[in-house]
C-alpha cells in the first residue's frame, strides 16, 4: 500500500473511532432564549434599591441532557464577566442538584428548591437577575452547568470561588449557555 493511501486509511480509522455525535454531548439549553441571544426584560433583576434592576427577576427555564455516567451531582453558576466594570457579578450559585434532574422550570431558580443555594454577589442564595447599568452595552450572562462525582452533600452558602475549590478534581464535564442583556 502506498504511503499516502496508508496515511489516509489510518487517519480515517483514527478519527471515526473517536467521533462523538451531537446527541451524545452534555448540553445545556433554554426554551426561553438561544445561545448568545438577548434575554427578555422579564429575566432582569427587580430590586427597589437598585435603579438598574428594571425587570421582573424571573428565572429562565433550563434543560440539559447526556450527563456523564459517573455524575453524582450538578452545579450551576450564572456569572456576568463584564459586571462591576470587569470584576464580574455572580447571579446564581446552585449546587447539590441531583443527577436525576433534567432542568429547571421557569422561575424555579428563585428559591433553593431542588438545589442548595450558594451566595451570589448580591448576597442572596437564589436567582438575582441581570441589572447592568444603562450605557454599558449588552453583558454576557454565562450559565455553566458542571457535572461532578461528588455526592450532593456540600454545605449551603458557598460562594462561586469556594464552590470551585470544592469541585477541583471532581468535575466530570461542563456545558454552557450565554444570554445577553443590556439597558
Amino acid at each position: 500500500m502506498s504511503p499516502p493511501l496508508r496515511f489516509a486509511l489510518c487517519s480515517a480509522l483514527l478519527f471515526s473511532s473517536g467521533v462523538l455525535h451531537a446527541s451524545d454531548l452534555f448540553i445545556l439549553q433554554s426554551p426561553a432564549f438561544a445561545d448568545n441571544a438577548l434575554l427578555d426584560q422579564k429575566f432582569a433583576g427587580n430590586d427597589p434599591k437598585n435603579a438598574n434592576c428594571t425587570g421582573k427577576n424571573n428565572s429562565p427555564p433550563l434543560v440539559w441532557s447526556n450527563l456523564p455516567p459517573q455524575t453524582q451531582s450538578l452545579a450551576l453558576i450564572v456569572h456576568d464577566p463584564e459586571g462591576q466594570r470587569g470584576l464580574g457579578v455572580t447571579h446564581l450559585v446552585a449546587y447539590n442538584i441531583p443527577p436525576s434532574a433534567t432542568g429547571f422550570a421557569p422561575d424555579a431558580l428563585k428559591s433553593p428548591n431542588g438545589f442548595t443555594g450558594g451566595k451570589n454577589t448580591p448576597g442572596t442564595n437564589s436567582w438575582y437577575g441581570p441589572c447592568p447599568p444603562p450605557g454599558s452595552g449588552a453583558h454576557h450572562y454565562t450559565f455553566t452547568l458542571i457535572a461532578t462525582d461528588l455526592p450532593p452533600t456540600l454545605p449551603a452558602g458557598l460562594t462561586r470561588e469556594a464552590l470551585f475549590e470544592k469541585l477541583k478534581g471532581h468535575q466530570l464535564a461542563a456545558a454552557g449557555l450565554i444570554g445577553r442583556f443590556g439597558q
